[in-house]
């Protein structure tokens, strides 16, 4: 049956109102004083930013290209870890050992934590090594460690990414080494990625990526993301580069109760990188204003049930319904919620089953996933003979 949907306009001027180490950081190339700008296609081949909570694209250049990602791939291993840890399958306080398998291939190679042949170290430290200081040697510990193999865990990163949608991704390693582009990804597959790591694992994300630096046996190293203690609400996800990837960036930041989402592929260098991200992220913050559509909570539209103790079931987004507009914009925005129905009965309360799309002028769509407020029995015999009858006439 083709997707059911329902269509209200809304008049945008009637109803919406407006809603460290000091020592460290000198490290991070200093672009010098920002202005709010778009990189140009020259100093960004690929570009992307995205809000968070709306999905909108504010801005996009070559989304869908593929590229080496480099270190950002380390962001996948994270993801992983953090997923396998929510399961039950991975605990911070585990402890690995550097096998010499890993040691004879990654032992001082590359961006390191300094790991030696037969150390033994936590998983908690691994991911605050490859997290704030781009381990190459941590992931492949890790990746071992959990999995048996190296290859072992590629294998489910590449499960897990299809799982996600990032079906422009590839991973061959744990840590994105150069390898002649066997491991490939996009500005739109890596945005996925982000939406998945914060929006399911916020007290991961917050807890171990975006520090200042990290310090492991007396080794104290900086981490190199050119926005955080730069930028106001900065707060990671991870920089990459080697001579063959070239400088690339997926990036966050919040302000105000808005995630902004950028990725950056292809730059010329790192002080370049700084530059444009910064100036990338500020022009998504100052170019649109977030106008809040519904309060948390509020059932925006129903979708009807097929053989339910109820002809209908309210929708309800998991958080405020808010989209974004090019400043001074007094168009006309119009709310379409999509699904595929009717639902069929038994429905679960909290099932995400549709999506309001938020259309304006000048401006990307917004899509909010949108969820059942309530569950929806079967229905027995009667209530079924009256539901028929009753969607007759309806």
């Amino acid at each position: 049956m083709p997707p059911k949907s329902s269509r209200l306009s809304l008049s945008l001027l009637a109803l919406f109102a407006v809603s460290f180490a000091p020592p460290l950081r000198a490290l991070v190339p200093d672009p010098g004083p920002v202005t709010p700008a778009v990189p140009t296609a020259t100093e960004a081949p690929v570009a992307l930013l995205v809000d968070l909570g709306s999905g909108q694209v504010l801005h996009a250049r070559n989304p869908d290209a593929r590229f080496m990602p480099a270190s950002v791939t380390k962001v996948m291993t994270l993801y992983l870890a953090f997923e396998l840890i929510a399961a039950g399958r991975l605990d911070p306080s585990q402890v690995f050992m550097m096998s010499p398998v890993v040691a004879s291939e990654w032992r001082r190679k590359g961006s390191t934590m300094f790991l030696d042949r037969g150390e033994r170290v936590r998983v908690d430290d691994l991911l605050l090594g490859i997290a704030n200081v781009s381990a190459n040697d941590g992931a492949a510990v890790l990746a071992e460690g959990q999995a048996g193999s190296v290859a072992a865990w590629t294998t489910e990163m590449n499960r897990i990414a299809l799982g996600l949608g990032m079906t422009g991704s590839y991973f061959a390693s744990p840590n994105g080494w150069p390898d002649e582009g066997r491991t490939f990804t996009t500005a739109n597959d890596l945005a996925r990625l982000a939406r998945a790591l914060i929006t399911r694992h916020p007290d991961k994300f917050g807890y171990y990526i975006g520090r200042a630096g990290f310090d492991y046996k007396g080794i104290a190293q900086v981490n190199h993301d050119p926005m955080i203690g730069r930028v106001p609400g900065a707060d990671g996800i991870k920089t990459g580069f080697t001579n063959e990837a070239g400088f690339s960036y997926l990036g966050t930041a919040r302000r105000d109760g808005q995630r902004l989402v950028l990725v950056l592929a292809g730059v010329e260098n790192g002080r370049l990188r700084a530059k444009i991200a910064r100036s990338y992220v500020e022009w998504g913050f100052s170019a649109f204003e977030r106008r809040q559509l519904f309060a948390p909570g509020t059932v925006v539209g129903t979708a009807r049930v097929q053989d339910g103790d109820a002809r209908g079931v309210g929708l309800k987004a998991a958080g405020p319904v808010a989209v974004n507009l090019p400043r001074g914009s007094d168009g006309k925005l119009t709310a379409t919620i999509r699904y595929e129905g009717p639902l069929r009965a038994p429905v679960a309360a909290n099932q995400e089953v549709a999506v309001m799309e938020i259309s304006a002028p000048g401006v990307a769509p917004a899509r909010i996933p949108l969820y059942t407020a309530e569950a929806v029995g079967t229905a027995g015999p009667i209530d079924r003979v009256i539901n028929a009858i009753a969607a007759v006439f309806s």
